[in-house]
């Protein structure tokens, strides 16, 4: 389907084979609504073709097929249950086909848990616009033209009904991607869990466009459908791959329970919530997202990571969710403690040898100091954001655990308070 004029006729969605749907699952395990009435949260377990995923539970990025600094062994050790790649990044390097031709995406990686990999839909905000690369924006300030682009910043990126072109950001080679190369792609990247394509929006944009937007982002949700069918009767012998529909609608209720309601209805295997939107409206559009979607399906929250905001997204309906945060901190010297982040370039860690956080059980503070890792870093050695990038991956995944354990006890709320207490005192 290359055409506009095709592109706008409903495509008739096949059925899934049944054999095929047993490979992948979720299933519902604790309330938060039974110690919390109105609360959205849950426990649960999704079941994909290289093992189980205990939810709520945070997805560690590897976006290149690799967690920056650290080993996929590294990642195993430390408890993260499941990595999440991007399909744009393995698209241009090093090319879907070679990740295919490798067995896939955990296989080229090392890495034998579940993966994910985004639709690349997230590529059209930021390459289009330039605005930053984070799920919160400052304000809601749709004031300007809707094809607005940051300042000193390239639009490489142009949206139509049929899909993107796009500039690469590696060479300057223009590219295509449509609902239906997406799924190509990913099919070939062969993650365990992916996303269909849509087109990401920003609080800058009208709420005219954001209306447009989302209906477009229904007709490729459509194709993706189609089109993932296609592929997964095509590629016999292959792990099935989920399917995840993306819920648009900026900050606004009646799109969002519009988006919710439209891919509800569609032969999705879980969905992925996505959008910029300001920190202080998560919780409430997680919790309109989780009342309209269907109860047994899993919800993923695209790019959250500081502990207020995953407590909000738990509490809320999220099951899991993802961000580059831990690492990309990391290779600046900031480190998580339970008492606030901190940075290893101060001078007060120079003769400093205690761990980076007393109690922590990663390998990082098993085995190293404050005072060593300052060094590294002030040397410019690159294990030094290895060390720290483990810490603070562990750090985020025990948290989520540590959530879910307390959900399943009844004592979640109490666990909250105290985390966040004493997180965000200093």
């Amino acid at each position: 389907m290359s055409s506009t004029a095709e592109s706008l006729i409903d495509p008739v969605v096949p059925e899934r084979e049944p054999a095929r749907q047993e490979e992948f699952g979720f299933t519902v395990g604790t309330r938060l609504a039974e110690s919390e009435p109105g609360k959205q949260g849950r426990t649960g377990t999704i079941r994909t073709p290289h093992g189980e995923i205990q939810t709520p539970a945070f997805i560690a990025v590897g976006t290149k097929a690799t967690v920056k600094a650290v080993l996929p062994e590294s990642m195993k050790e430390l408890g993260a249950q499941a990595l999440l790649s991007n399909a744009y990044h393995l698209y241009l390097q090093p090319g879907p086909e070679i990740l295919d031709a490798a067995g896939g995406l955990g296989r080229f990686m090392n890495w034998e848990g579940p993966t994910f990999t985004d639709s690349g839909g997230f590529q059209v905000m930021s390459l289009g616009s330039g605005f930053k690369k984070v799920i919160n924006m400052d304000v809601v300030d749709n004031s300007g033209p809707d094809d607005a682009v940051a300042p000193g910043k390239e639009r490489l990126a142009h949206v139509d009904e049929d899909g993107v072109w796009f500039k690469s950001h590696l060479n300057g080679d223009k590219h295509r991607f449509t609902p239906e190369i997406s799924m190509q792609v990913q099919h070939q990247i062969g993650a365990d869990i992916m996303f269909a394509f849509d087109e990401l929006t920003t609080l800058q944009n009208s709420r005219a466009y954001q209306e447009e937007s989302l209906e477009r982002t229904r007709r490729w949700a459509e194709r993706c459908v189609t089109e993932h069918f296609r592929l997964t009767e095509e590629r016999v012998g292959k792990p099935y791959q989920a399917l995840f529909g993306v819920i648009q609608g900026a900050h606004y209720e009646d799109l969002r329970r519009k988006a919710c309601r439209d891919l509800g209805a569609m032969n999705f295997d879980g969905f992925g919530l996505g959008g910029a939107l300001e920190k202080e409206n998560l919780g409430t559009i997680v919790g309109w997202c989780a009342e309209e979607l269907p109860e047994d399906k899993p919800r993923h929250l695209l790019g959250i990571s500081e502990p207020d905001d995953i407590f909000t997204a738990i509490e809320n309906g999220a099951d899991t969710f993802d961000c580059v945060s831990p690492t990309r901190v990391a290779r600046n010297s900031a480190f998580y403690t339970p008492d606030g982040r901190f940075n290893l370039s101060g001078r007060k860690y120079k003769a400093d040898f205690g761990p980076l956080y007393d109690g922590c059980d990663c390998y990082a503070c098993a085995n190293y100091t404050r005072a060593y890792i300052h060094h590294l870093f002030k040397a410019k050695e690159m294990v030094a954001a290895t060390l720290v990038s483990i810490h603070n991956e562990r750090f985020v995944v025990k948290l989520v655990d540590d959530a879910r354990l307390a959900m399943e006890s009844g004592d979640f709320a109490a666990y909250k308070a105290e985390t966040l207490g004493r997180y965000y005192s200093a």
